[in-house]
């Protein structure tokens, strides 16, 4: 649904984004993640035909933003971090002047904008003017603008920004309610805003993207080993040295717990070596007792700090 290749942006001799290639599938809802200054909005800004690009090529629903804007921002709903609202206008009446910017007239504008104030969930307060609207709601009324028009693609740059916990949650929960019926590109620094809403994340540092995949494969491109907890009862030390002898075991640290002989521990593999069968069977012929095991993944935080502080690199 969105295809760039060899994307460059240059503000005079900075280089702001720097020769990036991805793609988005049609009903994917992809986290467009770094930190700021990345080159994530002037990406965002330059799919949607707001900026122009100093080489490389993009193209939206099989069209190519430079040799046809148009019929890119036909398909494309974009909210900016801070939505373009005119503040002396009531929300009903601003949605509908969108609408009709966006093509939409008569019963055909007045149904839309029911339907998107119900879906933003800003219906109670269609009638007051925009510029006295609370934060949330604003980015609300920014949302709606932008899928007035059902458009195929939503750009939602820092859409939380600026929002207390429980507007956050509701926002979150609208555009992954949004998602299959549209592809949705979420810009963002935040990064709960990625591991709960994306399908898969794109990292972005210093104009260069650094790694693109789900966030379990990044894990494990990043670790090239797994941890995993096993929560065993039966002696302590016995088992520690039998876990150790399995062959692909790197390392195993023992946690006390307050029950008796129970304890867990936490099992690093050697890169490459898939060690949970072994450790499984090694458990049950022992006649041990396991309460638990589940692999231990690295969370998107420190996924984000390993790739933006140049501690290690992703080869894709």
């Amino acid at each position: 649904m969105i295809s760039v290749e060899n994307l460059t942006k240059y503000y005079g001799i900075k280089k702001a984004v720097d020769n990036i290639t991805f793609s988005v599938k049609k009903g994917e809802i992809l986290g467009f993640l770094g930190p700021n200054a990345a080159g994530k909005t002037t990406t965002m800004r330059i799919i949607t035909c707001y900026l122009s690009a100093s080489s490389g090529t993009v193209r939206v629903a099989g069209y190519d933003i430079f040799e046809n804007p148009i019929e890119v921002k036909k398909r494309i709903g974009y909210m900016p971090e801070n939505p373009p609202l005119y503040t002396d206008m009531t929300v009903s009446s601003y949605l509908k002047f969108v609408g009709g910017i966006k093509g939409l007239s008569g019963k055909k504008l007045n149904e839309r904008v029911n339907e998107v104030m119900k879906v933003a969930a800003v219906e109670d307060v269609k009638n007051r003017v925009t510029g006295k609207l609370s934060k949330g709601y604003r980015q609300r009324v920014g949302l709606a603008q932008a899928i007035i028009h059902n458009p195929e693609i939503l750009i939602l740059d820092e859409p939380t920004a600026g929002l207390d916990p429980k507007q956050i949650i509701e926002t979150r929960e609208l555009i992954k309610s949004l998602a299959g019926q549209h592809t949705i590109v979420v810009s963002t620094h935040i990064l709960p805003e990625v591991s709960m809403t994306c399908d898969r994340v794109l990292i972005i540092n210093e104009g260069k993207i650094v790694a693109e995949d789900t966030i379990e494969d990044l894990t494990k491109k990043i670790r090239g080993s797994e941890t995993i907890l096993m929560e065993i009862n039966g002696p302590k030390n016995e088992i520690k040295e039998k876990l150790e002898k399995i062959e692909g075991v790197a390392e195993v640290k023992v946690q006390d717990t307050k029950d008796g002989g129970l304890h867990k521990y936490h099992i690093e593999s050697k890169p490459s070596f898939n060690i949970r069968k072994e450790l499984a069977k090694t458990v049950v012929n022992s006649d041990w007792g396991l309460e638990e095991m589940r692999t231990i993944s690295l969370s998107l935080e420190d996924i984000f700090l390993k790739l933006t502080t140049k501690e290690e690199e992703v080869q894709n």
